[in-house]
C-alpha cells in the first residue's frame, strides 16, 4: 500500500513539469498572431512547424497516459483502504449492502453492512434470569444455528427453626416434632447455613427446519435423602452431591409441541400457558427448597403433547412416570398394612425408600387446559384446569390373585393481575389416590383385609399474593393439606389398620397448614453483570394428627425464618421466532 502512495506522488510531480514545459512552447500556426509580432518575427520554415506539431501530439499522448495511470492509482488506493485527500463523499446508493467493496461512490473506504438474520432471538425472563427483550446475553454462545446459554445462580441460605428437626434447609412438612418436656430437640432451636440451593444448568435453543427446539438441563446440590452423605461433613468440609433437577427436550412447530424428559409435572401449576420452562411454572417465591405446603408438583419423567389452538389457549396430554405410594416421603406418614400382607406387599408399594423398584402397572395419564386472555385493563390473567388418572396393581402370592384399582385427581388454578404489579394466586387440588402429587404428604392407597386396594382422599390448596414494586417484591401464601381417614379391619387379629384409625401413630396427619410472608429485594441488576438479591421469609406451620394418645400433645407447631443472598447469572436465553 505504501508503494501505491509513492507512485501517485511521483506521477503528479512529472505531470506538473510537463505542463510547465508546454506553457513555454511557442504557439502553433493555427493561433491568431498580432500584427506587431508578425512584423518583428521572421517566418519559420514548414519543416520546423511540422516538428513542433509532432512534438505537441506526443506530449498530449503522454499526458493522457499519465491521467489514466493516476486514475488507476486512485482505484488501487481505495481498494487498499488508504486515505487520500479528496472532496466530500458523494451520497451512498440506496442499498450499499449490494455494492462490491471499492465501487461505492465515495473516496472514503466503506464496508457494506452485514445483512440482518432471517430470524432474531426474542428474549424473555425465566426463573433464574431476567433480561430485557432484544438484549443479548454476554454469556450466550452461538454454534451453527443453536444458541447455548448458561443458566443458574449462586445461593447462600441461612435458616432458623425454633425446634430442632435434624434436616437440611428444606422443611419436612409432615414430620416436624411434637413439643414435650421429655423431647430435648423440641426444647432447642437450630440454625443452618448452606449453599445447596445454588443451581447450574444450560439451555440450548435452535431453529430446525422451521421447528423451535429447546433443550434444558438444570442441577442443584440437594442430592441424597434430604441430607449430605455421611463422613466428615459439617465438621471440616460440607461436600454436597450434585443432583439432576430437570433434563428435557421440547420441539414446537406451528400449533403442535412435543416434550420428553424429566420435567415439571403437568399437574404443577403454570404462571402462563403450558410451558415447561421454570419462569412459566408457579412454585412460589418461597426460599424453602420444598416450596409450599399444599402445592401440587413433581419433577419426574414425562412424555407430553401440547396443542395451541390460539395465542391464548393450550391443551396438553401427557404420560408420566408412575409410583403407587403408601406414604413415607417428604415427611408424610405411611399406612399400616394388615399383618398378612406386611411382607408380601412391602416391595410392591412405595414407602419412599424403594427408589425405582416398585412394580408400577401403567403410566399416570395427565391432561390440562390453560387460558391466558388479557383483562380489559390489559393486565395478565391465567386460568387452568387439569387432572390425572392413575392405576394401582398388586399380586397376592398366598391367594395367587391380582388386585387393582383406579384413582386420580383434578386441579383448578388461577393467577390474575388485579392491578399493575399485584397478583392474586390460588391453586386447588382434590384427589382420590393422588396424594403422591402433594409432595407425598398423603398416601395413595390402603390395603384391605383381603389384599385388595382402596384409594385415600386428599385435598390441598395454595393461595396468596405477589406484589412487585420497582425492585422490591412482597409476597405471602397460605398452604393447607387435608387427608381423609381410611380404616381397615385386619382379619388376622381384628385390629384396626389403614390410615387415621383409632390407635394410629400421631404421624398419620389429618391436616398440615402453613402461613408464610416474605420479600425479595433486588439490590442491583444489570444485563451484562447479572443481579444480586436479598430474600427473606418467615413461615408458621401447624400439624394435626388423626389420633393422639392420652397425655400427649394434640397438635404441634413450628416457626422458621430464612435469609438468603443470591447472585443470578446475567442474561436470558432466546426463543427463536
Amino acid at each position: 500500500m505504501t508503494r501505491f502512495a509513492f507512485d501517485a506522488s511521483r506521477c503528479c510531480r512529472l505531470l506538473a513539469c510537463v505542463l510547465a514545459f508546454v506553457t513555454t512552447l511557442p504557439a502553433s500556426d493555427n493561433a491568431p498572431a498580432s500584427p506587431s509580432s508578425a512584423e518583428s518575427t521572421p517566418a519559420k520554415p514548414a519543416s520546423e512547424i511540422d516538428q513542433l506539431k509532432a512534438l505537441l501530439a506526443e506530449q498530449q499522448r503522454q499526458i493522457n497516459e499519465l491521467r489514466t495511470a493516476l486514475a488507476e492509482q486512485g482505484k488501487l488506493i481505495e481498494r487498499g483502504n488508504q486515505p487520500a485527500p479528496a472532496p466530500a463523499p458523494a451520497p451512498l446508493p440506496a442499498n450499499p449492502a449490494r455494492q462490491p467493496i471499492g465501487e461505492i461512490a465515495s473516496t472514503t473506504p466503506v464496508l457494506p453492512p452485514i445483512p440482518e438474520p432471517a430470524s432474531k432471538p426474542v428474549f424473555y425472563p425465566n426463573e433464574a434470569q431476567d433480561q430485557p427483550k432484544g438484549e443479548p446475553s454476554p454469556l450466550q454462545l452461538k454454534i451453527g444455528d443453536a444458541y447455548i446459554t448458561p443458566v443458574g445462580f449462586m445461593d447462600f441460605t441461612a435458616v432458623f427453626r425454633d425446634v430442632t428437626t435434624g434436616s437440611n434447609i428444606g422443611t419436612s412438612f409432615g414430620s416436624f416434632p411434637y413439643r414435650t418436656a421429655a423431647n430435648a430437640l423440641t426444647n432447642l432451636s437450630e440454625i443452618r447455613e448452606s449453599p445447596q440451593n445454588s443451581r447450574i444448568g444450560v439451555r440450548v435453543d435452535a431453529d430446525v427446519k422451521g421447528a423451535k427446539v429447546i433443550g434444558y438441563m438444570e442441577s442443584d446440590f440437594l442430592g441424597g435423602v434430604g441430607n449430605p452423605p455421611v463422613g466428615n461433613v459439617a465438621v471440616s468440609s460440607d461436600s454436597y452431591p450434585l443432583r439432576l433437577r430437570l433434563y428435557w427436550a421440547d420441539v414446537r412447530k406451528d400449533k403442535w409441541e412435543i416434550l420428553g424428559g424429566q420435567t415439571w409435572s403437568l399437574l404443577t401449576p403454570n404462571r402462563s400457558g403450558i410451558s415447561p420452562l421454570p419462569g412459566d411454572i408457579f412454585f412460589s417465591q418461597a426460599m424453602d427448597v420444598n416450596y409450599l405446603n399444599g402445592l401440587t408438583w413433581g419433577r419426574i419423567p414425562e412424555f407430553r403433547f401440547v396443542y395451541h389452538p390460539s395465542d391464548i389457549a393450550a391443551v396438553a396430554f401427557a404420560v408420566g412416570n408412575p409410583e403407587q405410594y403408601i406414604g413415607g416421603s417428604g415427611g408424610g406418614s405411611t399406612i399400616t398394612l394388615p399383618s398378612a400382607y406386611s411382607t408380601s406387599y412391602a416391595n410392591q408399594l412405595s414407602n419412599g425408600t424403594l427408589t425405582l423398584s416398585t412394580p408400577n402397572f401403567v403410566p399416570d395419564i395427565l391432561g390440562k387446559i390453560a387460558f391466558d386472555p388479557k383483562l380489559p385493563n390489559g393486565n395478565a390473567f391465567h386460568f387452568e384446569v387439569g387432572g390425572v388418572v392413575r392405576t394401582f396393581k398388586v399380586y397376592d402370592p398366598a391367594a395367587k390373585l391380582h388386585h387393582s384399582t383406579e384413582g386420580g385427581g383434578v386441579t383448578a388454578n388461577m393467577n390474575i393481575e388485579l392491578v399493575k404489579g399485584f397478583r392474586f394466586i390460588t391453586n386447588n387440588y382434590y384427589s382420590s389416590g393422588g396424594g403422591r402429587y402433594i409432595f407425598g404428604q398423603a398416601p395413595d392407597v390402603v390395603v384391605n383385609g383381603d389384599g385388595s386396594l382402596s384409594t385415600i382422599t386428599s385435598k390441598s390448596t395454595t393461595t396468596g399474593f405477589e406484589w412487585l414494586k420497582n425492585k422490591t417484591m412482597l409476597w405471602g401464601y397460605y398452604g393447607g393439606v387435608y387427608i381423609d381417614r381410611s380404616v381397615v379391619i385386619d382379619p388376622s387379629n381384628n385390629k384396626l389398620v389403614g390410615y387415621g384409625y383409632t390407635g394410629s401413630s400421631n404421624s398419620q396427619n389429618r391436616a398440615i397448614q402453613e402461613a408464610t410472608l416474605g420479600f425479595t429485594q433486588t439490590m442491583w441488576k444489570d444485563p451484562k453483570y447479572g443481579a444480586l438479591s436479598l430474600i427473606g421469609q418467615y413461615a408458621y406451620f401447624t400439624r394435626d394428627p388423626w389420633y393422639v394418645a392420652s397425655g400427649t400433645p394434640k397438635d404441634t407447631h413450628m416457626n422458621e425464618v430464612w435469609l438468603d443472598l443470591r447472585y443470578t447469572l446475567p442474561g436470558s436465553a432466546p426463543t427463536i421466532k
